[in-house]
């Protein structure tokens, strides 16, 4: 029998006897002949748990890793240093198996967690409410423009072309089926165009959403952004980077209604892409719209402390035509991953972080345009992410860069035509100087 199918034939027996069956075949007659296989599958010889486990490793070595190689490439997802306290926190049963915590009575440490984690999020924001959680940075800061659209009672969303290209598509998708009207707005010196923002915000606009840092790394200016939404009774949304707000300051405090990004940054892996998670945070005042759910504190009968599912506005809890969104996971270990970092890196380390992120590449910025081969794109202040011009194809100097192992920046010609040969680089905490300085040799010599 195989390991991962408990029961053994006698047990299968008995359970075909106890629906009133007396064979497997019997169990799938339904199902046409003609759909059915009639032979074995062709898996070859069995291996043992030993020999499996070369393959697969084997299998597994033709990527490239970031254990070998320095990675430069960020556009939304960054290779950042996670504690070894992480994975073992979040590798605990009680956490790693726990999903929904529909009991409470049941489910106080999960719910616990959830809490501290919505509390975190609040405070990095600078906002009043959080949830737990949704899927990613895109869909996050999709709901949150349905949100606005509702509050507001209206359906024109104003976006900046700063904004991740990602996250504009999964927007539009979005507002194809709701009947939102999506309009982009241009940007000039790497920040959005604050003179065509006001000229197109007007009595039909619901939102303005911009992205702080946005996806040039460039610091947004929020402030002026959120002035021109609210001088025509909109909401601004920013979707935000969270290590970036370990040293910036917090949307919420800049005027911004709904504060939104992508979590992976707090704890979680690259992973080729996923599991990530996507924060929400807003104002009290938009406590009943928001998406997904809310945990909140009370106190049991005996008076103490307690946790519950408070706000469950998902269509798996009320009416589906009162329900505020679709969103039905809440990426629980993910958002563990999220509230152990923070609490591991603490207000101090998270500032930290952010600071090796601004210096290093700030070094790696000038050394490259010390070299003569490349050109800055734009003069507006930057964190952790910077775009240069280069004299040859941005496709080239990444696979060049990839012979010495190291993972160059974004090609933006596809995203950004305008821009030429725009590279898109970032660079982490966890960058060396011995390889941002090998980085810049290698990029420098074509």
């Amino acid at each position: 029998m195989s390991r991962y199918i408990p029961n053994t034939p006698g047990q299968q027996d008995d359970m075909l006897r106890e629906i009133g069956l007396s064979s497997r075949e019997e169990l799938f007659s339904d199902i046409p002949c003609r759909l059915r296989l009639s032979r074995l599958l062709n898996l070859g010889e069995p291996l043992s748990e030993m020999e499996l486990l070369k393959i697969m490793k084997d299998i597994a070595s033709e990527n490239s890793n970031l254990d070998e190689y320095a990675c430069f490439l960020g556009a939304g997802a960054y290779d950042h240093y996670i504690p070894s306290l992480v994975g073992h926190i979040i590798s605990r049963q009680e956490f790693y198996t726990s999903y929904t915590p529909y009991q409470p009575e049941i489910s106080q440490g999960m719910l616990q967690a959830i809490f501290e984690y919505q509390t975190m999020i609040c405070e990095l924001t600078g906002m009043d409410v959080s949830n737990a959680s949704m899927y990613d940075g895109a869909s996050a800061m999709a709901e949150a423009a349905v949100m606005a659209c509702s509050a507001a009672r209206r359906n024109k969303v104003l976006v900046a072309k700063s904004v991740h290209p990602e996250y504009r598509q999964v927007l539009k998708t979005y507002g194809h089926f709701r009947g939102i009207q999506i309009e982009e707005v241009g940007f000039k010196d790497g920040l959005v165009d604050l003179e065509e923002l006001e000229n197109k915000t007007g009595s039909d606009t619901a939102a303005v959403i911009v992205q702080y840092p946005n996806f040039f790394g460039n610091v947004e200016p929020v402030r002026p952004a959120s002035e021109i939404a609210h001088k025509n009774k909109a909401l601004l949304v920013a979707s935000a980077d969270p290590i970036a707000l370990g040293l910036l300051e917090a949307p919420g405090n800049l005027g911004a209604d709904i504060v939104t990004g992508e979590g992976q940054g707090l704890g979680n892996p690259l992973s080729f892409g996923g599991p990530y998670l996507g924060f929400f945070a807003a104002s009290e005042s938009l406590l009943r719209k928001m998406p997904g759910r809310i945990v909140g504190q009370t106190v049991d009968r005996d008076g103490r402390r307690a946790f519950v599912l408070t706000i469950q506005t998902r269509e798996q809890h009320i009416r589906r035509e009162k329900a505020t969104s679709n969103i039905c996971s809440n990426q629980a270990l993910n958002a563990l991953a999220a509230t152990v970092y923070m609490a591991v890196m603490g207000k101090q380390g998270m500032r930290k972080v952010a600071e090796l992120c601004l210096q290093k590449s700030h070094y790696a910025y000038n050394s490259l345009i010390g070299t003569g081969k490349f050109k800055p794109a734009f003069s507006a202040p930057f964190f952790k992410e910077f775009v240069v011009k280069s004299s040859v194809p941005v496709k080239q100097i990444n696979e060049k860069l990839l012979e010495s192992k190291i993972i160059g920046g974004f090609d933006l010609s596809k995203d950004y035509p305008e821009l030429g040969n725009g590279w898109l680089v970032a660079v982490t905490e966890k960058r060396t100087k011995k390889e941002i300085d090998e980085f810049v040799e290698k990029a420098g010599v074509l």
